[in-house]
């Protein structure tokens, strides 16, 4: 049990995919405008990560070496499109708002990383487990980023106004060079906070 929470503190905090790896930037700084697309994307990543980690766990023995790779492709790019066609049916303004970056859940860095690093030598549930804690640690940090570039450009929380009328946004923070600014200053201080535990 010991282990399975080391796994999943992993994905949070240690080996976070977006502050601490780096993994996974254009979603990153691309959806994240509002807090509602952030956290829509980290869980259409995760759910893609638990499906696939699951499936290429269960049949690591049975891929050849030689094509494991475009395997690993095929299986995340079923689950991504399961994802994309459940988004379409049942919640059609956020598959819209995810646009273009949900298919390109495909080729994300994150999620074929872990099927070659931790799935493919791993038993299905420390998978499942992993998966879910690089998923949950992606969202989060999705989420944060959405938050504040929505607080401070926007003036909004998840689409409500939360300061008064004489606010006045900092349009920069839904714009790309507020995306930079807002993921450099995350990682630096998530940095910082390492330094000092570690110290």
């Amino acid at each position: 049990m010991s282990k399975k929470i080391d796994i999943l503190k992993n994905g949070l905090i240690k080996e976070n995919p977006t502050f601490v790896q780096l993994l996974g930037m254009c979603p990153t700084l691309a959806v994240t405008t509002t807090a509602k697309d952030g956290f829509a994307m980290g869980l259409a990543t995760t759910a893609v990560l638990l499906g696939s980690n699951f499936v290429i766990s269960l049949l690591r023995k049975v891929i050849p070496d030689k094509i494991r790779i475009p395997a690993f492709v095929v299986i995340i790019a079923t689950f991504v499109t399961l994802i994309g066609m459940f988004l379409n049916a049942y919640a059609l303004p956020v598959y819209n708002a995810l646009g273009l970056f949900l298919p390109l859940i495909v080729v994300n860095c994150i999620i074929l990383g872990r099927a070659e690093s931790f799935a493919s030598k791993n038993q299905p549930v420390n998978s499942i487990v992993d998966g879910l804690g690089m998923g949950l640690g992606f969202t989060l940090s999705l989420s944060v980023l959405g938050i504040i570039r929505e607080l401070l450009g926007a003036g909004t929380f998840l689409g409500h106004a939360v300061f008064g009328a004489s606010f006045q946004p900092a349009l920069i923070m839904i714009l790309p060079p507020g995306a930079f600014l807002t993921l450099g200053l995350l990682i630096g201080l998530v940095n910082l906070v390492s330094k000092k535990k570690n110290a």
